[in-house]
């Protein structure tokens, strides 16, 4: 204890020498001393055109005023902007020349001289140019993206001293080196310590580098950054972007010269011409130029008027279109350019100036000399420009000029006898390919013509350069997490190059985009704005006055990284713990990790009083926290830490406060430590933090967390209980806003030492940031978590939490990465895995997201999961049976949807068939029909039929009971149908025996005969006795009759036709006894059951009686009473049990009442109809019994409901389809089925993506229906279908058939 009394009083005494120290150097700094240099000059030899940085020191007291001189004359930066730049730090003087040109005398080639007069007075302040402020900038603008016909600004904010308000910074605004000016399409401002530029009217022009310099007391400081600017959307789908640049040259009397920068074209097609447009300065109507698009980027503008003022517009052609104009070129007025040359200034004195025309100096000139130098000035393809010199005389009078033409040897011709040409340019365009040519010119006046000038020199048609070669080797290295910086080789021919467009593609994509949209004239760019850690590749293309070369080589791919760096220094250094011989430090990361991962940290330490620093460890430390051992209780410390990556170790950081080493002894806890955040949004945030290394007297049981606003000491609780766990999600933030938090621990003795404060963090989102996204694999059926990142680097991992603890290797949980995707999966989920899981992209900017796994969710997951792994095929129809021709009998189920992979098996009794003999295996693709067929359907073919479907992963199964009498049935009428065939293969009815009246009462017993020959014979019998009619009956005719003229009671009876041959023989009879009517049979039909009793002949005039368990029925809509000529029936719909019974049909023929009876009761009793089992599970199947239209029509934005009423016994199950896909609940789609009774489908808001084919399967074990409706959405403005209103109410529409109410 003593020697810590003796330790602390040594320090205080070493403190207090510093101090004294410290006021001796302020009182030498009071003395006066001359100026003197304590580094002068010294010469320098450099090339021309490299910058020159000069350096010196100077000290004396007070400060000397240091001012540069060249050549004896002072340096004045703001005269000559960007060439010289004076700086002043820290008593270094310095001054930089950016580009030094060689002086044109040889004595001043010699080194530049030098001279610094010295004043050592005090400087008094008399008047501030604003070249004497100090200005340094804050905020600076970025690299920025436009559209052309947008709006963008560059602003830069910075402090200045003194602020003034009535004299801001001189601010100047450059692009591309070219000083700007203000203007309509140029706007800038400087006040309220900020400088802007203000574009209001974009266009691909004003693309390139934008700088904005500063003049300061110490020369100048400035700032660049690069402006880009794309193609607006095309007036066509596929047209190019618009031209750019365009300027008028070589400007005459009626002639100019217009020139231009061709567009880009990157996926479209090629450029075929361009049009030329000029309009007249202060009108707004344009004038095509041109008839046929010119192919290269000039264009000669004849027959303006002398002295109008004129503005000139490009637009480009190709197959899909024409582009938008470009903008409109600077104002030219059209004005003989040699006028001025015939002027000549005469001084008298000194004073003043005589203006003398050469006219006057010619003396009386009647006809004019004839022109010189007659040649072409431009050579196209597209056209020829010829140029002359004036004559010399020329006279007074107005003159004009007249061309000839001659090709070889062939005679003179005129070409422009039509136009008076008034300037010494003339363009040529019909001249033949192939040909050459020579001109002479005559000039003319009122007076006469002069002589013909000299005959030009041959001149040919021809391009005579062409486009550039492609470009060389094009190389792509890393930049920054958004750009990356390309070089490649100039091409080996460059033929006037103008520049160069910039081409990127993501790898993987055929589709590339424009990096550049303004040609660039040296061969290194960077390209911005790309997605971090996305891989590219990059070509380029040279550009000339003819287009764009061929594409060089793509570049190799390239990830989108930070260039690789040693990362910077650590800080925020803490004490977490001390026992008086050893110290727990912690600190923060490098706020860069310099493209790649921090690997090792390496710790430094000193004594307070000592300047050497000791390395704690030689081995570099992975983690961010460390004890250094070995220490001197009492002694104070300082430490400072140094982060290494795979480029090397970066520098230290800031040494931290001195810490006195000793022991703590507090019950309380220290400090909790490493305070992180995870999913920052504009509203919330989630904090984390470590626990303290040193606990107190008793283990640490809760957190409290403070917040406070950047810059504020108010400090806000954020919770009221103390937290058990080391995170704490922090809602109702402001957007935009910045904070920061400590955190304390709690023990049983109390509240412990807040933590360092945090890094102040802004409560808005990353851009493009996503959420974690739960999901079913459509695949695998496997259940996950995903994030799709919005930015990573090659460095960057996936670190997934649950409950924010790591997951470490739990075998429950697998994580998968591919790309900018992290999945994790749930290798056998269960109520276990509820929780909030959490996952955070390393060596981002912050990229992380939650999310809380509740039961119903994963509930939801595990039903999708099971149906995806174990699919089911939906069936339209289950498994049915159908009696064909010759007795076969064909099953067959019907699925929804079949791929051509379909595999399927029926199985009868448990044992699989197999399609061979006497079974027959198909199945149709396009109907979804899957059938077998039973050649020999016989009674051993009883029993349960069931067939398994498999598509892919998707099953289906169905069976069908046909036991019993539903059997029989099948039997009756596979063995019925096989007769018919055996009876069809001979001579046979066609049509049975039937009677007729004719109109003399004559009874005509007629049957229709076929597969007849001529030995086939027909005979006919009553009650067993043959009748011989007078004719005979004719077979061949295919019809035979027997008359009964006079028929009266004593012809009734059985009359019988029999038809035979060496083939076999076919009997038809007919009873017209009057006991005629046959047993009621049950039919199925799709309104429900049918009854019928089939006669000879019926009539409503019969008196026909039905009755249900002896009670009459009524004819009504649920049953309903009729009959045909040869049947009578009673319908019933909708079967249920209540219809269920014993049933009995009377019918009066006028002598006796016949009584047919039928039991409906499936109960045994009297067993008229053996086909009651299948008619019961046909009454009792799933179906729609009404509701659903065919076709709907419907408006989007409006609210459809598909209600339908279904019935089974027991209660069937309702599946709705879309596009043979299921219908699942959402926000959008909500499926209900109500009561077992009424099933619903609501779509809210429809829109277009919502047309489609809709269905509903009703199904329960006796069988079911699938009905499909077609819903059609048209947008708002397209003409209304067509269909009926029947409502009132104008928003209730009633679709069709079956009665569907749709409320819009």
């Amino acid at each position: 204890k003593g020697l810590a009394v003796i330790q602390e009083e040594l320090h205080r005494m070493r403190m207090a020498t510093k101090l004294r120290m410290t006021k001796r150097s302020d009182l030498l700094d009071d003395i006066a001393r001359m100026p003197d240099f304590m580094v002068a000059l010294r010469p320098h030899t450099v090339w021309e055109k490299t910058p020159v940085k000069l350096f010196c020191t100077v000290q004396g007291n007070p400060r000397p005023i240091v001012k540069w001189y060249k050549g004896g004359m002072p340096i004045d930066p703001p005269s000559t902007p960007g060439k010289y730049k004076i700086e002043n730090k820290y008593g270094v003087h310095s001054l930089i020349i950016s580009r030094y040109v060689a002086p044109s005398t040889p004595r001043d080639c010699s080194p530049t001289e030098f001279c610094f007069p010295f004043r050592s007075s005090v400087p008094h302040l008399t008047d501030i140019h604003p070249s004497k402020l100090e200005v340094s900038f804050l905020d600076r603008f970025p690299v920025s993206f436009g559209v052309e016909g947008s709006s963008v600004s560059l602003v830069c904010t910075m402090v200045v001293v003194p602020d003034l308000p009535n004299l801001p910074p001189h601010a100047q605004w450059y692009r591309d080196d070219k000083l700007l000016k203000p203007g309509k399409l140029v706007e800038m401002a400087v006040g309220g310590s900020a400088a802007s530029l203000t574009l209001p009217h974009l266009a691909k022009d004003d693309e390139g580098l934008y700088t904005v310099r500063i003049f300061t007391k110490d020369g100048t400081t400035e700032h660049s950054a690069y402006l880009f600017v794309s193609d607006a959307p095309p007036s066509a789908a596929g047209a190019p972007g618009a031209p750019m640049s365009v300027k008028a040259y070589d400007i005459n009397s009626d002639y100019v010269l217009v020139a231009w920068k061709p567009p880009n074209t990157v996926n479209e097609a090629p450029i075929a011409g361009y049009f030329v447009d000029r309009c007249e300065a202060g009108s707004d109507t344009w004038v095509q130029c041109n008839d046929a698009p010119v192919k290269v980027c000039k264009y000669p503008v004849h027959g303006l008027s002398v002295g109008r003022s004129y503005h000139f517009r490009v637009r480009a052609v190709n197959s899909a279109g024409i582009s938008r104009p470009s903008r409109k070129s600077d104002k030219v007025t059209a004005i003989d350019a040699a006028e001025n040359e015939r002027l000549q200034v005469i001084k008298i004195e000194g004073k003043y100036d005589i203006v003398i025309k050469d006219d006057d100096l010619e003396g009386h000139v009647t006809i004019p000399g004839e022109p010189t130098d007659v040649h072409a000035s431009e050579i196209y393809k597209s056209f020829v420009v010829l140029s002359w010199k004036p004559p010399s005389p020329r006279g007074r009078a107005p003159l004009w000029y007249v061309i000839d033409k001659v090709s070889g040897t062939g005679a003179w011709q005129r070409i422009n006898t039509a136009v008076k040409l008034h300037s010494p340019r003339y363009p040529v365009y019909d001249l033949q390919d192939g040909q050459k040519y020579q001109f002479r010119v005559y000039s003319v006046n009122m007076h006469g013509s002069s002589e013909a000038s000299a005959p030009s020199e041959p001149i040919q048609k021809v391009d005579q350069d062409g486009v550039p070669s492609a470009p060389g080797q094009v190389v792509a290295t890393r930049n920054t997490k958004t750009s990356v910086f390309v070089q490649w080789e100039a091409p080996k021919h460059l033929k006037h190059l103008m520049g160069y467009y910039i081409d990127g593609r993501v790898v993987g994509s055929k589709d590339w985009f424009a990096c550049n949209h303004k040609p660039f004239k040296h061969t290194r760019f960077v390209v911005h704005g790309l997605i971090p850690g996305e891989s590219y590749v990059f070509r380029v293309q040279a550009v000339n006055v003819f287009g764009l070369s061929e594409e060089s080589q793509e570049s190799t791919p390239i990830s989108v990284e930070p260039a690789l760096a040693t990362p910077s220094s650590p800080f925020g250094i803490t004490l977490l713990s001390c026992d008086g011989s050893s110290m727990t430090l912690a600190w923060k990361s490098p706020k860069h990790c310099g493209g790649s991962k921090v690997n090792a940290y390496y710790i430094s330490k000193r004594d307070a009083d000592t300047l050497v620093w000791n390395e704690v460890n030689l081995t570099g430390v992975k983690e961010r926290i460390c004890t250094v051992d070995n220490l001197t209780e009492g002694t104070f410390y300082e430490f400072r830490v140094q982060a290494a990556n795979m480029a090397g170790v970066g520098p230290p950081s800031s040494p931290s406060a001195p810490m006195k080493c000793v022991a703590w002894t507090a019950e309380v806890p220290g400090p909790a430590y490493d305070l992180s955040f995870s999913e920052v949004r504009s509203h919330s945030l989630v904090i984390l933090w470590k626990a303290p290394v040193y606990t107190g007297a008793s283990a640490v049981t809760g957190y409290f967390v403070d917040m406070a606003k950047k810059d504020s000491s108010e400090f806000v609780t954020l919770n009221e209980e103390a937290l058990k766990h080391r995170y704490l999600q922090v809602s109702g933030l402001e957007e935009g806003q910045f904070y920061v938090f400590r955190v304390r621990a709690v023990n049983a003795k109390g509240v412990g030492k807040a933590s360092q404060l945090s890094e102040p963090v802004c409560a808005r989102a990353l851009p493009g940031t996503k959420e974690i996204v739960a999901g079913v694999d459509e695949e695998t059926g496997d259940i996950y978590l995903s994030l799709e990142a919005c930015e990573i680097c090659e460095t960057s991992k996936f670190e997934w939490s649950k409950n924010y603890k790591p997951i470490g290797d739990c075998p429950r949980l697998a994580v998968t990465t591919k790309g900018r995707t992290s999945r994790l999966i749930f290798t056998n989920p269960d109520k276990d895995d509820l929780g909030r899981y959490s996952v955070v992209v390393t060596d981002t900017d912050g990229v992380s997201s939650s999310h809380t796994l509740t039961e119903d969710a994963l509930n939801t997951m595990l039903e999708l999961s099971h149906a995806i792994r174990n699919p089911i095929i939906p069936l339209k129809h289950g498994l049915n049976y159908e009696v064909l021709e010759k007795g076969h009998v064909r099953f067959w189920a019907q699925a929804v949807k079949l791929s051509p992979a379909v595999s399927y098996r029926f199985i009868v009794n448990d044992k699989e068939v197999t399609s061979g003999e006497g079974h027959k295996f198909s199945h149709d693709v396009a109907t979804g029909i899957v059938q077998m067929t039973v050649d020999q359907f016989t009674r051993a073919n009883e029993g349960t039929y069931t067939v398994q479907i498999h598509d892919g992963k998707a099953k289906a199964q169905s069976s069908l009971v046909l036991v019993g009498d539903v059997f029989k049935a099948a039997l009756k009428e596979a063995e019925f149908q096989r007769k018919e065939h055996i009876r069809k293969q001979g001579a046979h009815f066609s049509e049975y025996l039937y009677f007729t009246v004719t109109e003399d009462c004559t009874v005509l017993l007629t049957c229709k005969v076929a597969n007849v020959k001529k030995e086939t014979t027909l005979h006919w019998y009553k009650e067993d006795d043959e009748i011989v009619p007078e004719t005979p009956p004719n077979v061949m005719s295919g019809a035979c009759a027997l008359p009964l003229p006079l028929f009266s009671r004593k012809d009734q009876g059985v009359f019988k036709a029999v038809l035979g041959d060496d083939r076999g023989k076919d009997t038809s009879t007919i009873d017209i006894s009057g006991a005629s009517a046959s047993d009621l049979v049950l039919q199925c039909t799709p309104e429900g059951i049918r009854l019928q009793c089939y006669m000879s002949y019926y009539t409503e005039e019969m008196k026909t009686v039905w009755k249900h368990k002896e009670s009459k029925i009524a004819s009504s809509e649920k049953m309903r009473i009729g009959g045909t000529a040869e049947m009578a029936w009673m319908q019933i719909c909708d079967p249920s049990d209540k219809e269920k019974g014993h049933y009995t049909m009377e019918i009066f023929d006028g002598v006796t009442t016949h009584t047919r009876t039928f039991d409906l009761s499936g109960q045994g009793g009297q067993q008229v109809s053996s086909g009651w089992p299948y008619s019961f599970s046909l009454i009792n199947r799933g179906r729609v019994v009404g509701g659903l239209p065919d076709v709907v029509t419907i408006m989007e934005e409006k609210s459809l409901s598909l209600t339908c009423t279904v019935w089974g016994e027991p209660t069937p199950e309702v599946t709705w389809f879309k596009n043979e896909q299921e219908v699942t609940c959402n926000e959008h789609t909500k499926v209900t089925f109500d009561g077992g009774k009424f099933a619903s489908l609501v779509i809210n808001k429809v829109t277009p993506d919502d047309s489609g084919k809709y269905s509903i399967n009703v199904r329960n074990k006796y069988g079911g229906e699938f009905v499909e409706i077609t819903v059609s959405v048209y947008k708002h403005g397209e003409q209304i279908p067509e269909f009926l209103w029947t409502s009132a109410d104008p928003d209730l529409v009633h679709l069709n058939q079956r009665g569907l109410s749709v409320r819009l």
